[in-house]
């Protein structure tokens, strides 16, 4: 019986498709140990499409900044990426369709697929509906993979990074218009603010116009803004409840000249009253409503 042949390609022809040169794919493998070729009966080197993809995933990340040694790590440290990206798009209840696949190609490293799922979401809906009915599910599903062991932190990491990305790219003119201003920021030690993003996307589309100061905003800073820009509003997001903690009596002393705001998980009801702030209760997106339906009336009142 004749031995069936070895499917696979060369180095060469490997780089080609990867777009690298094949001196690069020959480290990745002997530095690495991203590749992991066959050999065929004469002794030479073949690569598969396993190969194909980990070579992918290793050029996508250092082109974005990575180390080669980091990418080399998050490309290698779980081997069965691909099946938690088909879990994470068909196991997860929490989640709908379009959530589901930006969540797939998020575990999965898949920067194109990633950014043609956002372009997706966002084409279809209304800035209101994208974030909270997918940006926002998509993201608290991340979050729950990562507690629960099912994706690494490379993988976590990459999603918020890509996420948060796209999410700056909206605000770039929530500055403009005539409407009432918000000065946005986590307190200093807070660093998670993709929250704080989607509200201030959701007070722009209701008139607002925002001042972002965004994560790890010192109360100075913060003191300094609202005497240079003299808001309506400060909304402060917080994760974390020990950041909250320690800024609570700083925004006290700030509610005496502005009204204050604070949501997010590290936020309840009795830090908001030791900061003299409204608790912003639910989504950011339901925040948002909430901050807008109060200003008309306190106008309509004044």
């Amino acid at each position: 019986m004749s031995r069936a042949p070895i499917v696979g390609v060369r180095v060469g022809e490997l780089a080609r498709r990867v777009g690298v040169a094949p001196e690069t794919l020959r480290a990745w493998e002997r530095r690495y140990g991203v590749l992991r070729p066959s050999r065929t009966p004469g002794g030479y080197r073949v690569y598969g499409a396993e190969d194909e993809l980990r070579a992918q995933r290793m050029r996508e990340l250092i082109e974005s900044g990575w180390a080669a040694g980091q990418a080399a790590h998050a490309v290698t440290a779980d081997e069965s990426w691909h099946a938690h990206a088909a879990a994470a798009a068909t196991t997860a209840p929490s989640v709908g369709a379009a959530a589901g696949e930006l969540l797939a190609a998020l575990v999965g490293f898949d920067c194109a697929a990633g950014q043609a799922a956002f372009d997706r979401v966002f084409a279809e809906r209304s800035m209101d509906a994208a974030l909270r009915d997918v940006v926002l599910p998509a993201l608290h599903e991340i979050g729950e993979l990562w507690a629960c062991g099912k994706i690494n932190v490379a993988q976590e990491h990459f999603a918020t990074e890509l996420i948060t990305g796209r999410l700056r790219g909206l605000g770039r003119e929530w500055d403009h218009g005539l409407g009432p201003r918000a000065i946005l920021a986590c307190p200093a030690g807070e660093r998670h603010d993709i929250g704080l993003l989607c509200c201030g996307l959701a007070l722009h589309r209701r008139g607002w116009r925002v001042t972002y100061l965004g994560p790890d905003t010192p109360a100075d800073a913060l003191n300094s803004a609202v005497t240079a820009v003299d808001p309506s509003l400060v909304v402060i997001g917080a994760v974390q409840r020990h950041p909250l903690r320690i800024a609570a009596r700083s925004l006290a002393q700030l509610a005496e000249r502005v009204t204050v705001a604070v949501g997010g998980t590290g936020a309840n009801s009795e830090l908001a009253a030791e900061a003299r702030a409204r608790h912003l209760r639910g989504d950011p997106v339901t925040a948002a409503a909430a901050l807008t339906e109060d200003a008309a009336r306190v106008a309509t009142i004044a």
